[in-house]
């Protein structure tokens, strides 16, 4: 399928998935950047939304998309959700609203798909005097589609609002960071994300509470551990790391085992593996309380008498150096590292752990 197109293939198009502008979940800083941006008549053509992935960069952006190129907006940067131009950007047919991701199997944003892209934004607008361009992934820019992009960034045809979304500023041109305000977004609260996952109708409040506590403010994130299977693979590894002897090979194995399901889906095996990661560090955590004298929370007694075990043999100070070097994996994750040697790198410190 093209990657191109009047909005982003997949999004949900029920009654019930539309948010208001209102109804997104936290970031308050970046709402009041646009709405006082809006009102003072400096709205910019050039924005990159910086924040981990599944924190709600992209629905940001088509909610804005929605209120600028709303119909019969109730209020200055508000979008009514019920008029022509709102229901086709819910439906992807807008002729304004025009995004750009990596295409499925891709590790890179194409040239051919970026030469396209720019085409379409330099169009006049169908309607109004916008036209608003998404570019996905721009974590995923390479030379060549960079440098396609440079132009029109340089020069945004007029009435264009171009959004990159990114999972940080490392992988970005100095040149696109000097052209692009910057926008960041944080993790969501627990509370924030437990909210998203009763929308997305996950009922059971003390499930939606556990999914939110191990999802590192990701509502993606979430709605991947709420996979029974996913908590399989949860248990053996978690049980393999805090064994007496780990067999760490057979753990490695099943780890990229598991991120490889995912198929050609490369965020799918980036979400997997940061999965993992994050059932590791709850686990060091809990590990880490008990060390300290506190009460785990949330798991059985054979986990709790496990872990138990694992951090009398480690101590606290050991379990501090252990949470640090998973978070700086999922970091790693995020920027785009080889899965497998991310993979290898936290079950080499683990194994260094029980030594």
């Amino acid at each position: 399928m093209n990657s191109v197109s009047g909005s982003p293939s997949g999004a949900a198009t029920t009654e019930g998935a539309i948010m208001s502008w209102d109804r997104i979940r936290g970031h308050a800083e970046a709402k009041n950047t646009f709405r006082s941006a809006f009102a003072s008549g400096r709205f910019g053509q050039s924005y990159l939304f910086v924040g981990p992935e599944g924190v709600g960069k992209r629905l940001f952006a088509h909610e804005l998309a929605k209120a600028l190129l709303c119909e019969r907006p109730p209020a200055p940067l508000t979008a009514c959700d019920s008029c022509p131009g709102c229901a086709q950007i819910e439906a992807e047919t807008h002729p304004d609203f025009i995004t750009l991701r990596t295409p499925e199997g891709k590790h890179e944003l194409p040239v051919d798909e970026m030469r396209a892209f720019c085409a379409r934004l330099s169009r006049k607008p169908s309607r109004g005097s916008r036209v608003i361009g998404v570019v996905e992934d721009a974590d995923d820019f390479n030379a060549e589609s960079a440098n396609s992009f440079l132009k029109t960034l340089e020069e945004p045809p007029p009435g264009a609002v171009l959004i990159l979304l990114a999972t940080g500023t490392d992988r970005q041109l100095p040149t696109i960071l000097s052209r692009c305000q910057i926008v960041r977004f944080r993790p969501l609260s627990s509370g924030d994300v437990a909210a998203v996952l009763a929308v997305k109708g996950i009922a059971d409040p003390s499930r939606r509470d556990k999914l939110a506590r191990l999802a590192g403010g990701s509502v993606a994130r979430a709605m991947a551990l709420d996979d029974d299977a996913i908590w399989q693979v949860r248990e053996t590894l978690v049980a393999g790391v805090t064994a007496d002897r780990p067999n760490f090979p057979k753990l490695a194995d099943a780890w990229a085992r598991f991120v490889e399901e995912a198929g050609d889906d490369s965020a799918g095996k980036r979400t997997r593996a940061s999965v993992v990661i994050g059932f590791l560090v709850d686990a060091l955590r809990q590990s880490l309380r008990l060390a300290l004298g506190a009460n785990a929370s949330d798991i059985d007694a054979t986990e709790e008498s496990r872990l138990r075990a694992f951090a009398q043999r480690h101590g606290p100070d050991r379990l501090l150096e252990l949470i640090e070097k998973c978070v700086e994996a999922d970091y790693r994750v995020e920027r785009r590292v080889q899965l497998i040697l991310v993979i290898e790198s936290v079950l080499e410190q683990l194994t260094k752990a029980t030594k």
